[in-house]
């Protein structure tokens, strides 16, 4: 028995010296986040004081979904105001941009939230999705549709409300294909939020099918030099025309409803429709109420000149 403690205390001894001490646990070389520097043009501080603050391990995650080790040299963030020049060289209705060759991003604080975007966080974000993206597939050529769609994805951008938009732009519309989607993206306002409706919808769904692991094969094989179909086929097994139809073929009434019922959007509307009717009932008994006031009263005066006649006439007899 005094045998079999010992070796059972020896096992323990030398179990102790293969594993770290608490606290030291080994862990991969951890990577760095990309390095934003952020300038303010005049007017526009405050908001170049929050994009500072924002947490840079939070862009870790766009990162690993573009599939970059490493994330290059650090990206110059303009925070222009209302009027500035970066802010008028756009339509008025863009928040930000991205030059993404160059590693720039423009933000105009005072047009957010602005779809794709609900808060000056969630623009930069991305921006910055952009310009990895970009240098995740060596700065080759993306569709516009692909680098839309993944930026809103990686920004962290796509949600319950975008498939709403996506059903309220089918019923408003027909299903479109890549190409004409890809023009629709140099249009006006509401032709670029179903435009980005669409393209979110439409990668949030290869994401669904092929995996996470898709996104950076395809990108790593753009950067090789292969063209964007060469490179999705060889990253899913499918060719784009495939995953087009297959994308539309799934567009069925469950999945364009569901999300709309369940939306943000249908809730406010629900609102909005409860109120008008609290409005219009509560108008059409106050109206009821002042018919029978105004009744009442005419009577009470169709009573006080009976009253007067009869007075009138007694004297008269005395």
């Amino acid at each position: 028995m005094k045998l079999w403690r010992v070796a059972a205390a020896a096992v323990l001894f030398l179990s102790s010296l293969a594993l770290p001490a608490p606290g030291q646990v080994e862990q991969a070389e951890p990577v760095e986040p990309p390095r934003l520097v952020v300038e303010a043009l005049p007017g526009a501080a405050p908001e170049a004081a929050r994009l500072r603050a924002l947490e840079p391990a939070r862009l870790l995650n766009v990162m690993r979904l573009v599939g970059l080790e490493e994330p290059g040299p650090p990206i110059r963030v303009i925070v222009a105001p209302e009027g500035s020049g970066p802010a008028v060289l756009v339509s008025p209705w863009i928040s930000g941009y991205a030059l993404s060759d160059k590693g720039l991003i423009v933000v105009i604080p005072q047009r957010v939230p602005n779809y794709p975007d609900s808060s000056l966080e969630d623009l930069l974000r991305h921006e910055v999705a952009h310009v990895l993206i970009s240098r995740a597939a060596g700065h080759q050529p993306l569709p516009r549709w692909f680098h839309e769609g993944m930026a809103m994805i990686a920004g962290g951008s796509w949600g319950f409300d975008d498939r709403s938009r996506l059903t309220l732009a089918l019923l408003a519309d027909r299903p479109v294909s890549l190409a004409e989607l890809e023009e629709r993206f140099s249009g006006g306002q509401s032709e670029v939020n179903r435009a980005y409706a669409v393209a979110g919808a439409f990668v949030r769904d290869l994401f669904d099918r092929y995996g996470p692991e898709a996104a950076p094969r395809l990108l790593a094989g753009v950067s090789r030099g292969r063209s964007f179909e060469e490179a999705f086929r060889e990253a899913t097994g499918a060719t784009l025309a495939q995953a087009e139809a297959a994308f539309w073929s799934r567009q069925t009434f469950w999945y364009r409803w569901v999300p709309v019922l369940t939306s943000s959007i249908t809730l406010w509307l629900l609102i909005t429709l409860l109120a008008l009717w609290a409005i219009r009932h509560r108008r059409a008994r106050d109206a009821a109420q002042r018919l029978i006031w105004e009744e009442e009263e005419e009577r009470t005066r169709l009573a006080a000149e009976a009253r007067a006649r009869q007075d009138q006439g007694g004297e008269w007899v005395n």
